[in-house]
């Protein structure tokens, strides 16, 4: 960054990245955009600074009992950020423009399209694929399987995204349309 930003500064940072992803994100996604992938925040403020502008009502908490949480940008927070988006330096708008352009996609089918695999006592593999309700974080559609190797539930998962839509559409047109 060629600005030096105070607390505020990266306050509003972090509304405008909620803002312009225009889904909820989990925490970890949070820090992966601002810090991770991009040097906008630092990794430990940004933490800090989610914790406060929750406490502060701008970023909603909903609160889950299964999955992580996804935060969003309340309607004060987004008030706030029509007021004083203009600290954000123009150049950086743009930036995070275009990276909720070419990654908001991205980011969705991580959070909405669960895969995970965990080992049998048997050897095989148990993978669990759920499609997760974007705003509540809840089961919408979930398939068990079980693979026979660690390769096999690794391929799996990483095809889940890609797939899971269809593979829902299909089943739900058997099961609930007809």
């Amino acid at each position: 960054m060629d600005f030096v930003p105070d607390s505020t500064t990266y306050k509003l940072i972090l509304l405008y990245v909620l803002d312009k992803m225009e889904i909820p994100l989990t925490e970890a996604s949070i820090l992966e955009i601002c810090s991770t992938q991009n040097d906008w925040i630092n990794w430990m403020e940004c933490k800090d600074l989610l914790a406060q502008l929750i406490k502060s009502g701008f970023v909603y908490e909903p609160s889950t009992e299964n999955e992580e949480n996804r935060y969003n940008i309340t309607v004060n927070g987004r008030e706030c950020l029509s007021q004083f988006y203009t600290r954000i330096p123009a150049s950086l708008r743009a930036n995070i423009d275009q990276f909720a352009l070419d990654n908001k996609l991205s980011f969705k089918r991580s959070q909405e399209y669960v895969s995970k695999y965990f080992k049998n006592e048997d050897g095989r593999y148990t993978v669990e694929l759920r499609i997760l309700e974007p705003n509540i974080a809840e089961n919408v559609f979930a398939i068990t399987i079980k693979a026979d190797s660690r390769h096999a539930a690794m391929m799996a998962c990483k095809k889940w995204r890609d797939v899971a839509p269809s593979i829902y559409e299909y089943v739900y047109g058997k099961m609930i349309e007809n």
